[in-house]
């Protein structure tokens, strides 16, 4: 019988404790993957969230975007609010121009009592107790699909290894590592012929968003359904390196050139050697056919200018590729070149028509090799 009585006390403490739980601002558990959070004496397993965004670049604009578009009745999110790098980042203005409370990065104020977080393309690792303070944790919009490109340029490494299809995954981050984190959502997207990597990452960003909203909307049955990522097929995408820029025309293809020129180009001019200097290759126009004689042999980094297309060609290893402008101290057109440089070194039989490899280029990491970190 006293068993009994303390028994039926104990339930009553804790009946209380609930009640003075659901009575302050919020209070949350976690059990079996889902999340149940008490907000002002009711629950929350649905949307609209009280969102805390992380996020840098253009990339993660797109995403903060959708976010402030689903913003008031009967939409996705209630609350939000901006992390962000110092300097005048993308994220950072938007967050300005639309009113959004801002939080510089790492001091971030968590008395607005979040439900969840969202990471784009924000490059820090957030440490564990950021992240405990989330109820439902923190999403990450990532642009490929896990495990393949784990790191911080997953759509650069796309385009230069020349993969058909892509695509973005929502994952839930986990603390120390990045990218490793149990899946939520993933939408597969086929990598069109020629597409440079800007123009990739703009339809990735439009597609990360959108998968964004619809995780959010579910996000309670999304999160009991998670999966782990495969440990086979994993990669990592690390920063481009300027070292990748320098072309060794023995030993890279016309393809291989194209790619790099579409991953790159638009960041990091490719580069070679003339004469001791080193010259920008800008305007590349892909694979061409020389009209020259049968009686001209050519070798890897041998030059030749195309007056009919004002193109200048280089030899690599499988053919020849094309450039409309190079750059000394400025920008020459391939005419220019050649009738202020090239012209007359041929006039002088003067054997420095030919474009010479940066042999310091560090070697290319077999992909098979690139695993995720």
């Amino acid at each position: 019988m006293i068993y009994l009585k303390v028994l039926d006390r104990g339930r009553s403490v804790l009946r209380g404790v609930c009640r003075r739980c659901a009575g302050s601002s919020q209070a949350w558990t976690h059990s079996s993957g889902e999340a149940s959070v008490v907000q002002a004496g009711r629950t929350l397993s649905q949307p609209p969230w009280r969102v805390l965004f992380f996020g840098s670049d253009d990339f993660a604009v797109e995403s903060l975007k959708r976010l402030h578009e689903s913003r008031g009745d009967g939409a996705v999110v209630d609350l939000l609010e901006v992390v962000t790098l110092s300097g005048s980042v993308p994220v950072q203005k938007y967050a300005k121009q639309h009113k959004l409370r801002i939080h510089d990065w790492p001091d971030v104020d968590f008395s607005g009592q979040f439900d969840v977080g969202v990471v784009v393309s924000f490059g820090c690792l957030l440490q564990e107790r950021v992240i405990n303070r989330l109820p439902y944790g923190i999403l990450n919009v990532h642009p490929s699909l896990l495990p393949r490109w784990r790191g911080p340029a997953p759509i650069l490494h796309t385009v230069l290894h020349g993969d058909k299809v892509t695509g973005v995954t929502v994952m839930q981050i986990r603390p120390k590592r990045f990218d490793v984190g149990p899946i939520l959502s993933q939408e597969l997207h086929p990598v069109p012929e020629k597409i440079t990597a800007e123009e990739l990452g703009s339809s990735l960003a439009v597609m990360g968003a959108q998968l964004l909203i619809d995780t959010l909307r579910n996000l309670p049955e999304r999160i009991a359904n998670r999966r782990e990522q495969a440990k086979e097929g994993a990669t990592f995408a690390p920063k481009i390196s300027p070292s990748l820029s320098w072309i060794v025309w023995e030993e890279q293809t016309c393809e291989e050139i194209d790619r790099l020129h579409r991953a790159i180009g638009s960041r990091i001019p490719l580069r070679t050697i003339w004469m001791g200097r080193t010259i920008k290759l800008i305007d590349f126009v892909g694979r061409c056919q020389p009209s020259i004689g049968s009686h001209y042999t050519a070798v890897p980094g041998s030059v030749h200018y195309q007056k009919k297309s004002n193109t200048l060609l280089v030899c690599c290893k499988d053919g020849w590729v094309g450039f409309k402008t190079v750059k000394l101290k400025k920008n020459l057109s391939a005419a220019d070149f050649y009738n202020g440089y090239l012209h007359q070194d041929v006039l002088k039989k003067q054997n420095s028509c030919q474009f010479q490899s940066y042999r310091e280029r560090p070697s290319p990491v077999p992909i098979d090799k690139i695993l995720s970190q």
